[in-house]
């Protein structure tokens, strides 16, 4: 089992950047494809990005196209989700989820670190 521990969330503004961070330990991370979902007040938690074990291949939902993009550093056993240009419907929890492969990442099948609060203000 994998432990994943999330960081980097906070308040910024619209228009902003944010990088969460994903620290797992446990098993080495490059067995493990990645990604992350995120839950906002009242809303049922919802995919957003996930990268392959090495990184090859990264899927992710259109309203996050072109602004959010999600990296690993399997050395660091860590993933990156770098977060450009907030709007104030990013505002949500972030999870990090780990998994066998895409399709258990995709799925919210994998093991769930505790989520990091990311708002976004106008």
């Amino acid at each position: 089992q994998v432990q994943l521990v999330e960081s980097g969330g906070g308040l910024v503004q619209v228009g902003g950047s944010l990088r969460l961070s994903c620290a797992a330990s446990g098993r080495t991370l490059s067995a493990y494809a990645m990604g992350w979902f995120r839950q906002a007040p009242g809303k049922e938690r919802e995919f957003v990005t996930a990268i392959s074990g090495g990184g090859g291949s990264t899927m992710h939902i259109d309203p996050v196209k072109g602004r959010f993009t999600i990296s690993r550093e399997n050395a660091k056993n860590t993933v990156y989700l770098q977060m450009n240009k907030l709007k104030i419907e990013d505002t949500a929890i972030y999870y990090c989820t780990a998994g066998e492969d895409l399709r258990t990442v995709v799925r919210g099948e994998g093991s769930w670190g505790q989520g990091t609060q990311v708002t976004v203000s106008s």
